[in-house]
């Protein structure tokens, strides 16, 4: 069982200490809400990986700007749309580089 971290593309980018809080020990996906099509597949992925691969926890990391913000939405959809329950913790990284918020969602 793992935990997964859900990424906003270019926090990695704004925030440069993301490799050691964020990913160390953890799985990685990494999208763009803004930016990437067909992004209905990605409700299905994350369903997956919730029912399928049994992940323990998933960690949203999103920038403070607005459209990071569908990426949270999108992850909390397919965990409700999946037959078993995960915690979700959201991480917003702010404009400047710091964590700006980090709640479980």
């Amino acid at each position: 069982k793992a935990d997964v971290v859900v990424a906003a593309d270019c926090t990695a980018f704004a925030y440069g200490n993301f490799h050691n809080d964020f990913m160390k020990g953890k799985a990685i996906v990494i999208a763009c809400p803004k930016l990437d099509d067909g992004q209905e597949i990605y409700l299905e992925k994350v369903q997956a990986l919730i029912e399928d691969a049994k992940i323990n926890t998933l960690t949203v990391v999103t920038m403070e700007v607005p459209c990071c913000g569908g990426l949270l939405a999108m992850v909390k959809q397919a965990a409700a749309a999946a037959s078993r329950k995960v915690p979700i913790k959201s991480v917003v990284i702010g404009i400047q580089g710091g964590i700006k918020s980090e709640d479980w969602a």
